[in-house]
């Protein structure tokens, strides 16, 4: 690895890195390939983002980012780094691991002069003891730089102190989907309130706005906030829930061909990749990754008669509280995972790590984002899916056939640093993956030792290919 200095820009110290056959593997983690050898550069394009969220690359050139606990959406230039405030959002409750400004999607007509200058923006509001989440449409004001009209899209989405998924995409059939998790429950300080990921709605609930059971559910909604007529039926209801059975996905991309693509991530084990299609059923909480009964016991904590009395813990079960196999499980449409990162033998043990008590070391990556790359910029990757890695400070290419249906290969592990990777964007050339960083939280380094320091906290990062 060679270090450079790059020409100073607006005062900003910007340093390219040249990686070139210095990817790493992490011992004992399952199904992780060889990492790319390619020459890419690193250059730092901004810091000092309050825990960036979400990363898109708009029509006016600029970096669009969403910052979590920023309370706000910030574009950045992509050459300079410089940054403007589009929006402050008050309201905004931002806390906990997942609260605050989440999902942001800007509308294909933004800036075409066809006066849908729309960005609709998910976010946690309410109060700590009751939050909600929103989707809200502002209007970009070119002039000015600013979000202005906030109109209300759909309030009162159920939320939490963890797992609220968020994010936020318009379709090429012109809907709004969003991503919503099983807020944390069954788990930790939540172990006694039970998982609803396979709870459906009712016609009354439906009726009265009541949206209470739309927890681990993938959302369609039309852009008004309406319910799309052409959404599944599922127990006989028409919502706007198009997929159940989710535990806590923060990445959903759609591919040219109308592929919707998901990341997941699992408990100990079992990270995912989903396609997601109307009424499929993704297991959650009775499966996780394959349908395969490795590694993976459904145990309802909060089913438990003494629930209240237990100390919670990740691998082991009381026998009081009840315990289902993957396999005693069915439902109609139920879906295997695409991908998973990563499944391990019934027989693994979790205790058996480096360093004793961290959840760190288990068979998994933590996904929080996913981007489908439909690009000849790096040759070899047009056709694969980024998924970045809050955990190895990465991110995992996994190449999809032609058809989009079927992958061609293990996840291959590239773009390494020791930073949590939160989302993707990809220049329009394709030579460059942006990336944005969290501002703090724990991931193994490149040596597989925990991290006490991230490099570059709450930074977008710049990887461009110098390959020919």
């Amino acid at each position: 690895m060679t270090l450079r200095l790059a020409p100073l820009a607006l005062g900003t110290l910007l340093v390219s890195i040249t990686l070139a056959g210095c990817g790493l593997t992490l011992p004992g983690v399952p199904g992780s390939g060889e990492a790319v050898g390619e020459p890419f550069t690193l250059r730092v394009v901004t810091t000092g983002l309050e825990m960036p969220w979400e990363l898109t690359l708009g029509p006016d050139g600029q970096l669009w980012v969403t910052e979590r606990l920023g309370k706000r959406v910030v574009r950045v230039d992509p050459t300079t780094g410089q940054r403007s405030v589009a929006v402050t959002i008050p309201d905004a409750l931002a806390g906990g691991q997942h609260q605050g400004v989440l999902g942001m999607a800007l509308h294909p007509d933004l800036l075409q002069g066809q006066g849908r200058d729309w960005v609709y923006v998910a976010y946690t509001s309410g109060t700590a003891e009751a939050p909600t989440k929103k989707i809200v449409r502002y209007t970009f004001d070119r002039a000015s730089g600013q979000l202005t009209s906030p109109s209300t899209v759909i309030d009162r989405l159920p939320a939490g102190s963890d797992h609220n998924a968020g994010r936020l995409k318009i379709g090429p059939d012109g809907k709004l989907y969003f991503t919503m998790g099983d807020l944390g429950h069954n788990q930790f300080a939540n172990a006694c309130k039970p998982i609803t990921s396979q709870v459906l709605p009712s016609a009354a609930e439906i009726q009265a706005g009541n949206w209470v059971n739309y927890t681990g559910k993938t959302l369609r909604l039309n852009l008004d906030g309406s319910i799309p007529g052409d959404n599944p039926s599922l127990g006989g209801v028409v919502s706007h829930v198009f997929t159940v059975g989710h535990r806590n996905p923060q990445g959903i991309d759609f591919s040219r061909q109308g592929v919707l693509y998901s990341s997941e991530q699992g408990p100990n084990t079992d990270d995912e990749v989903n396609i997601l299609e109307a009424a499929g059923n993704y297991g959650w909480p009775h499966v996780v990754g394959y349908q395969d009964d490795q590694a993976y016991v459904y145990g309802n904590w909060s089913a438990a008669p003494n629930c209240a009395s237990l100390t919670w813990e990740p691998y082991t079960i009381p026998d009081s509280v009840p315990q289902t196999r993957e396999t005693a499980f069915s439902a109609p449409n139920l879906k295997d995972a695409l991908i998973t990162l990563w499944t391990v033998p019934g027989g693994h043990d979790f205790t058996d790590t480096p360093i004793p008590n961290t959840n760190l070391y288990r068979p998994n990556m933590a996904p929080s984002s996913i981007e489908v790359y439909e690009n000849a910029g790096i040759p070899g990757w047009n056709r694969s899916l980024l998924v970045p890695s809050l955990k190895h400070g990465a991110i995992y290419r996994v190449p999809i056939m032609p058809s989009g249906l079927n992958t061609r290969g293990e996840a291959i592990k590239t773009l390494p640093t020791n930073n949590r990777y939160r989302d993707t964007a990809v220049s329009n050339d394709g030579r460059t993956i942006y990336v944005i960083t969290d501002s703090a939280g724990q991931m193994l380094g490149q040596d597989n030792q925990p991290v006490t320091e991230l490099t570059n906290p709450g930074s977008v990062l710049a990887f461009t290919y110098t390959g020919r």
